[in-house]
């Protein structure tokens, strides 16, 4: 059943759009991530231009951030004191990321900008999480455990000023490097159409030293936030949110979410991480491979909507 996409000129099989939805939905709610790193991908990959793909993908971000919340908030896994931290960079950042998505759009360079940014990005992040879910694997087989948070241990982003005590997560942190982090996430996931929890929970587990118990349910909070606040700007600015789109998207999303957070409680922690590296490890390469090979048409006239 072929649908008309009207911001993305382009028909679309609806059942195509659904399943995806859901599939990363799914994805979203079993790892605690936005999805929009193989969302946005997927859609471009069957043919939808790269600036509406990552301006429609912040909705389905937003609305499967916001089903699988709901999930982690009734378990009492979020830490909303650290959340609200998280928020005061993350709208910055989002706002930021915007400003940047419609200057490269002007200049003639978003597209390109976007591609190079999934590919290195999602290797390298991939490959890391790749190689410390293996080892850690690995440890476990061998009956070597290493904790995660050693008492009393503390690096130096510990010795920070403006301290807060987050008492869900029971940890006493700066607000410094939390607003920080919410900054550049909010920034990422503007400009590349990704909700940033891969990013952000590694850095809130391993920098940070928040427990793994708050940390997908918080990082669910930053990415429903400043997602919603991403795609108001984008409609608003750079008139590129499909709206029909979205709207399958997030039918889709909300579906597969709430599968998904019941699926991330039944699995190891180590193998999540294996799983969310190769997830990541394989996007990259597929997007680094679409860029090398030839396109079976070297010239395309398409509009991306107005300029805003």
């Amino acid at each position: 059943m072929q649908l008309y996409l009207p911001i993305a000129d382009i028909p679309v099989n609806i059942f195509l759009i659904l399943a995806m939805g859901a599939a990363v939905g799914f994805v979203s709610g079993m790892f605690g991530i936005g999805g929009g790193f193989l969302m946005t991908p997927l859609l471009i990959f069957i043919g939808i231009a790269p600036a509406v793909a990552v301006a429609s993908v912040a909705s389905h971000i937003a609305a499967s951030s916001f089903s699988g919340a709901i999930a982690y908030w009734r378990r009492r896994a979020i830490d909303p004191a650290l959340a609200l931290v998280l928020l005061s960079g993350g709208v910055v950042g989002t706002a930021l990321g915007v400003w940047t998505f419609t200057l490269l759009r002007s200049l003639g360079q978003l597209d390109l900008m976007i591609a190079l940014s999934y590919v290195v990005l999602l290797t390298t992040v991939g490959g890391l999480m790749f190689w410390e879910g293996l080892r850690s694997i690995l440890r476990v087989r061998r009956g070597v455990i290493v904790p995660m948070r050693r008492s009393g241990s503390h690096g130096w982003i510990h010795g920070l000023p403006l301290k807060m005590r987050f008492k869900r997560s029971k940890i006493y942190l700066s607000v410094i490097p939390v607003v920080a982090v919410g900054l550049v996430i909010g920034f990422i996931g503007a400009v590349m159409g990704i909700g940033g929890g891969f990013i952000l929970i590694p850095i809130m587990i391993y920098l940070l030293r928040v427990p793994t118990s708050t940390v997908i349910g918080t990082s669910m909070v930053l990415t429903l936030v400043t997602m919603v606040f991403a795609t108001m700007l984008h409609a608003v600015t750079n008139h590129l949110v499909d709206a029909v789109l979205a709207l399958i998207l997030m039918i889709g999303g909300v579906t597969g979410a709430q599968f998904g957070a019941r699926a991330g409680q039944k699995i190891r922690g180590e193998h999540l991480r294996l799983l969310l590296g190769l997830l990541i490890l394989a996007v990259g390469i597929r997007f680094a491979v679409e860029m090398v090979i030839r396109p079976d048409d070297l010239f395309t006239i398409r509009e991306t909507g107005g300029a805003g």
